[in-house]
Formats: C-alpha cells, structure tokens, sequence
C-alpha cells in the first residue's frame, strides 16, 4: 500500500501516506497515487480543505533510491499541491528527509510535533536538493537554506519554523492539539475566499515552478546519472561511508 484510504470529517479530508517498508520514500508509486488522489480532491465540493499525514515514525524519507519518480512526475506533484484550489495542511509527527522537504514545502499550512527532525542529506550522496528548490527557496530564510543544503546537519522542529519550512511548532504538546484552531479557521471559510487567498499566498511560488521546473529538472537528471551519486546511493543502500568522507 501507498496511501491508506482517505478518510473525512467535517469537510477536511485526510490523505495518509503508508508505505512502512520503504518509510513512505517517494517510489514513483507513491507519487502517481498522492496525485490522483489530490486531483479527486480537486474534483470534490464536499472537500474544504485536505491534510497530509502519514503511518509510522516517518513523514517521508525522501526519493525511493530503488524506484524513484521520474524527476519531472515529482515537480508535477509538488506543483499540484500548491495549486490545488484548496488548502494543504501537512501532519508531521516523525522524520522528515531530502525530497521529503520538497513535498512538505508545497502544503500551505504545516505542524510538527517533538519527534519530528528535518535534514536536506542529498548533498552527502552526491547530489543536490535540485527539484525540491522549487518550493522550498520561495519560503526557506536564506542563510538557513545556504547551511542546511550545504552541510546536510540534522534539526528539529523548533528550528525548522524559525527558518520557514514550518507553520507550527507544537513543542511538547499533541500536534492534533496545535492544529484545532487552524482547521477551524479552514471550516469557517467559504470555498472561494480560500481559493482566492490561497491564489495571491502561492503566488510567488507558483513563479518559481514556472521559472526553473525545466533547469532543476535537468540537473537532477544530470546528478542521478553521475559517478559520485552513483557512489552516494551505493554507499547509502550499504550503509556506509561513501569514499569522500574525510
């Protein structure tokens, strides 16, 4: 399984990832699900707003190095989140990784409970944080971006809202707690004054999509193929050092 089934409540509709044996990586399975059932999303009047959760103790680990997206299907699912005419409320009460960030970025509105870390590793397997750029440079702080895409260092959720990347952090209490006013505030609100709002806080993302998809796009394609990703992966799936650890 990919997704669970979606579940419903007072026109919120919950989308949780559950693929536990790859710690919901995104396999180009998953990512064809998560899209079509945002489209479904899309298509439903009874559906105010969407949250996006997940099983287990990961939120996403980043791209199923043994199956991974086409880099182009990922950005279309990145892009379909931010422009989905409703709000995109993101989960997290676990680990979030690489192109996890990418997928998280692209929601509207996102909390983290304690267990929750964050890190952009894509750096330490030859790699770069290439497609993901696309939402997450629009909200990240600048010099937080620089350190963290460089260094690849692990931080928590407290950090991650400092910088941007998260709405809430809900510090020691239950994230479901943290989100009751926010999904409140969504029931309150017409259909059309949250697409309408949701249009003018999106914009400037949606302009980087259209800007760089095609650039970042290549220069996935162009990492993945090459000798030292090839050594990255490799050493990652091994559970080793790559050979430029110093």
């Amino acid at each position: 399984m990919t997704l669970a089934p979606p579940s419903h409540d007072r026109g919120i509709t919950t989308l949780t990832l559950d693929s536990p044996a790859n710690r919901n990586a995104l396999s180009a399975r998953l990512v064809g699900a998560l899209s079509d059932a945002l489209a479904a999303c899309a298509g439903d009047d009874g559906v105010r707003a969407v949250v996006l959760t997940h099983t287990g103790n990961t939120f996403c680990a980043g791209a199923d190095l043994t199956a991974p997206p086409e880099p182009a299907a990922f950005v279309a699912l990145m892009r379909a989140v931010v422009a989905l005419p409703k709000p995109v409320v993101a989960r997290v009460t676990g680990h979030v990784r690489a192109g996890g960030l990418g997928l998280l970025a692209a929601c509207d509105i996102s909390a983290a409970g304690p267990e929750a870390t964050f890190a952009l590793t894509e750096s330490r397997l030859g790699l770069a944080p290439a497609v993901i750029s696309l939402p997450l440079l629009p909200r990240l702080d600048p010099r937080a971006a620089a350190r963290y895409y460089l260094t690849g260092e692990r931080f928590d959720a407290a950090e991650a809202a400092r910088i941007g990347l998260l709405t809430l952090d809900a510090g020691p209490d239950d994230v479901d707690k943290a989100l009751v006013p926010v999904l409140d505030g969504l029931r309150r609100a017409s259909p059309q004054g949250l697409a309408a709002s949701k249009e003018l806080v999106t914009a400037t993302v949606l302009e980087s999509f259209d800007q760089y998809a095609e650039d970042v796009i290549a220069r996935s394609a162009a990492l993945f193929a090459s000798d030292e990703a090839r050594e990255g992966m490799t050493a990652f799936l091994e559970r080793r050092d790559p050979s430029w650890v110093l």
